[in-house]
C-alpha cells in the first residue's frame, strides 16, 4: 500500500487514469536494472527515481570525468574521480529516499550478465558501445526478461523495447534486436563520442524517452515499442517509428538458432 507520503510524492501520477494508485503500487515494487550512468542512463535514473520505481540497479565501471558534466547530469563537480555508480546513488537519494539503489560497479561480461539480470524485473540499456548493447540484449532474451535499449549518435537516436522471449498477439515469436541489426558494424567504422562529439540536452532528450517507456512497460499502458523503432532526428526534431518483425533466420531465437549462451562474449 502507498503512505500517505508517497501519495503527496506521486500525487501527479495517481491523478492520472493510465497510473493511479495501482499502477504507482506496480512501479514502487519494480525492480529495474540499468545498464550505464552515462549519457542517457543519468536522465533516465533521475525519473525513474522520480516516478517511484522501488528498486534501481545500476551497472557502470568509469568513474566520473569533466568531460562528463556536458551531458551527465546526475553527476556534478564535486563528483570528479568518484565511480560513476556512487555518484549517482548519492543524487538518487537525494532526489527521492523511498528508492532503494543497488550500485554494481563492474562492466557488464558474459560472466556476470545472467546473474545481474536475473535479479531484476526489467533491464533499460543505455551503454555507449557495441559489445554491451549486444551481450545486453542477448543476455535479456535468454534470462527471458524485457529490454528497453537506446543508442544515440551525433544528432540522431533511437529506442525499442524487446520481450524476445514472449510472442505477439499474432502467435509469432517478438523480434530480438539481431532481427533488427544482426551484427554489429566493424570496428572503427562508428566514431565514438569522444571523437564525433554529442549534444548534451540530446542525450536527455533520449534517455527522458527511455523513461517513459520503461514506466510504460511496468504500469502497462498505451502502445509499447516492441516490435517498433523510434528513431529521433536531432537536427530538424523529426520523430519517425520504423517498424520491423522476427526474422526466422535471426541466430538468437531463429529456426536454426546458433546463440545458447553467451560463450561467444568470452571468446571476443
Amino acid at each position: 500500500m502507498l503512505t500517505t507520503v508517497e501519495l503527496e510524492r506521486y500525487a501527479r501520477h495517481i491523478v492520472l487514469h493510465e497510473v493511479g494508485g495501482p499502477g504507482q503500487n506496480a512501479l514502487k515494487n519494480a525492480r529495474v536494472l540499468v545498464v550505464g550512468a552515462g549519457g542517457l542512463g543519468a536522465p533516465l535514473l533521475l525519473y525513474l527515481a522520480a516516478a517511484g520505481v522501488g528498486t534501481l540497479g545500476i551497472v557502470d565501471d568509469d568513474s566520473v570525468s569533466l568531460s562528463n558534466l556536458q551531458r551527465q547530469v546526475i553527476h556534478a563537480t564535486p563528483d570528479l574521480g568518484r565511480p560513476k555508480v556512487e555518484s549517482a546513488a548519492e543524487a538518487i537519494a537525494r532526489l527521492n529516499p523511498l528508492v532503494a539503489v543497488e550500485p554494481h560497479p563492474v562492466r557488464l561480461t558474459a560472466d556476470n550478465a545472467l546473474d545481474l539480470i536475473g535479479r531484476y524485473d526489467l533491464v533499460a540499456d543505455g551503454s555507449d558501445n557495441f559489445t554491451t548493447r549486444y551481450l545486453a540484449s542477448d543476455a535479456c532474451c535468454l534470462a527471458k526478461k524485457p529490454l528497453v535499449t537506446a543508442a544515440v549518435g551525433v544528432f540522431d537516436g533511437t529506442i525499442t523495447t524487446l520481450r524476445a522471449h514472449e510472442c505477439g498477439a499474432d502467435g509469432r515469436p517478438n523480434p530480438t534486436y539481431r532481427c533488427l541489426f544482426p551484427e554489429p558494424p566493424p570496428p572503427g567504422t562508428v566514431p565514438a563520442c569522444a571523437e564525433a562529439g554529442i549534444l548534451g540536452a540530446f542525450t536527455g532528450v533520449i534517455g527522458s524517452l527511455m523513461a517513459v517507456e520503461v514506466v510504460r512497460e511496468i504500469v502497462g499502458f498505451g502502445e509499447g515499442l516492441v516490435g517498433r523503432l523510434l528513431m529521433v532526428d536531432g537536427r530538424a526534431l523529426r520523430f519517425e517509428t520504423l517498424r520491423y518483425a522476427w526474422d526466422p533466420e535471426n541466430p538468437l531465437t531463429g529456426e536454426h538458432a546458433t546463440i545458447t549462451d553467451l560463450s561467444a562474449y568470452r571468446a571476443a
